[in-house]
């Protein structure tokens, strides 16, 4: 049956309440710059991706090649140890967290999670799913974990293997924890058992082309990553990638016999169609145009920073962050803009798709509202 005339003009006003909303906001990472027209005829299709990506299944309704070339694709970006690694897409960040903090709990079952105050708020609600202990150690200002405190709280429990949770782009200012530094202190107090998890979700598609590379991969002793497929890549369905090293992966494998497959994944069914629009970005945008996209929101985020600071605001931001903070704004300048706000600051995300010109349009904002630039 056809939708009601009413319907239809329902629809119609919400498609030009998204146009609307989708053209001003500033203060979420969510890329709007993609276009899927080479896929739109795949929406008539149940595509569903249920079972393990990396084998066969009796149900073929699914885009599991396309998969597989997704998670190759970003197991090389990551340096992910040559035949041992596997993945999937997920349906976002939290379920990339959620599957590498389960790996990590079914690995080391009495081992306690270790991670910042500044972690997403979603963690706490994954832990409190898995029932892992764990505990919250300091962040610094610039929202990075505090690795003194990091070592003193490791040192009172040197007899309990450690799970770290590292935040490669905190929420607010887009810290980055440096497993570098992270993987010294568990060396230094001798921890032979151990786990480090990077929760990569903005981040992890922009880090391997920056100069210098943080250190947050597989390389620098990553032994999950987690990285949102919506944010950097963009998406018009919510997605993500999960990797992690196959030897562990294959401890809590389970075979399913009707559907033919292996039961190693979160959820049963999982969207078949988000791996296209993946696959669709990479052979699209290729490894010199995600450099490029990269680049170019490096180059607005300083613009804005230095744009703001010149005006009198106060605005900073993480070295090689495209995330600019600032004092906390009116509320007409957060709602125009959509700025996620907390704690006194707001802040700005330079998407590949936000420009000079909003950048200006948004300071002027500010300016015409005093409250905004402290004095």
């Amino acid at each position: 049956m056809a939708l009601s005339t009413s319907d239809r003009a329902r629809l119609q006003a919400f498609l030009e309440s998204t146009r609307l909303n989708t053209q001003s906001y500033l203060g979420y990472p969510v890329s709007k710059d993609f276009e899927f027209e080479d896929l739109v005829e795949f929406l008539r299709y149940p595509l569903n991706n249920l079972g393990d990506p990396f084998g066969d299944s009796t149900w073929r309704v699914d885009s599991r090649s396309f998969e597989r070339e997704v998670i190759t694709f970003f197991a090389e970006l990551l340096r992910a140890p040559k035949n041992d690694w596997w993945g999937y897409v997920t349906n976002g960040g939290t379920e990339g967290n959620l599957y590498g903090l389960y790996l990590a709990r079914e690995l080391l079952p009495k081992g306690i999670v270790y991670y910042s105050q500044d972690t997403h708020y979603s963690v706490a609600k994954n832990l409190h799913f898995l029932g892992m202990r764990h505990i919250m150690i300091r962040s610094q200002k610039n929202g990075e974990m505090d690795y003194n405190d990091l070592r003193e709280t490791l040192r009172a429990r040197r007899d309990i293997p450690p799970i770290i949770f590292a935040n490669i782009g905190t929420t607010m200012t887009e810290a980055r924890d440096d497993l570098n530094t992270i993987n010294h202190i568990l060396d230094e107090l001798a921890f032979s058992q151990r786990y480090v998890h990077s929760d990569a979700a903005l981040c992890g598609g922009m880090a391997p082309f920056m100069e210098p590379r943080p250190a947050f991969d597989f390389a620098d002793g990553a032994d999950s990553i987690s990285i949102s497929g919506h944010k950097f890549f963009g998406s018009p369905i919510p997605c993500g990638i999960v990797l992690a090293r196959k030897c562990n992966v294959d401890r809590i494998a389970r075979s399913i016999s009707y559907i033919g497959n292996l039961d190693t994944t979160i959820t049963g069914s999982r969207n078949g169609f988000t791996p296209l629009v993946l696959w669709h970005t990479i052979r699209s945008q290729g490894v010199e145009g995600l450099a490029a996209r990269v680049q170019h929101s490096l180059d607005t985020a300083s613009y804005a920073e230095t744009r703001m600071r010149n005006a009198g605001i106060s605005a900073w931001r993480n070295p090689n962050a495209i995330t600019v903070v600032f004092p906390q704004v009116a509320e007409s300048v957060k709602q125009k803009w959509q700025l996620a706000t907390a704690n006194g600051q707001s802040h700005v995300i330079c998407m590949p798709n936000v420009t000079r010109a909003q950048i200006d349009e948004l300071v002027e904002d500010m300016l015409a509202t005093p409250e905004n630039v402290p004095q």
